[in-house]
């Protein structure tokens, strides 16, 4: 019997690349999501021994939930936006913070169909990554072309798990 996969060939096989290269650095990882909801996160599990290498991960989809859990300042979210390269890099210092990881992705953005703006369009999502030890802001904003909402969130989940990647 063939083994049966929830998620799509390049998720699966990217997120199984994430656990096998952190495993051998002995590196442990650690995500917060907001428009992705979890996907990355689901799909690291779905590789077996990814317990060895994700500590743990944060669905913040609500902009008090980026605060309660992950400690972003209400502020920050107010002048910048919670899809900001600001907000993304405070979600992925709060997954630092708040987990036994060694390097957090964090993911924010409009997949839509609706919540997009003439500044902030559908498909603009943003990533930041952070190492333990380390401030250096490391976020960038990217739009994302996708057909639908499910694009959006799969091409932004790809990206997520690249920079996880060591």
């Amino acid at each position: 019997m063939g083994k049966q996969l929830l998620f799509p060939t390049d998720l699966f096989e990217l997120a199984e690349r994430v656990i096998i290269e952190n495993k051998a650095l002995g590196r442990m990882i650690a995500v917060a999501e907001s428009c992705t909801g979890g996907l990355v996160c689901a799909a690291l599990t779905e590789v077996p021994g990814s317990s060895a290498v994700l500590d743990r991960g944060f669905v913040t989809y609500s902009n008090e939930s980026k605060q309660d859990m992950l400690g972003v300042q209400s502020d920050l979210i107010d002048a910048f936006g919670a899809v900001s390269p600001a907000t993304a890099w405070a979600m992925a210092q709060g997954a630092i913070k708040k987990s036994k990881a060694d390097v957090a992705v964090a993911i924010s953005g409009i997949a839509g169909p609706d919540g997009g703006t003439e500044l902030k369009p559908v498909g603009t999502v943003v990533f930041a990554r952070a190492f333990r030890g380390d401030d250096e802001v490391n976020a960038e904003q990217q739009h994302i072309e996708g057909e639908d909402r499910a694009a959006i969130r799969h091409k932004a989940a790809l990206t997520a798990l690249n920079l996880l990647l060591p």
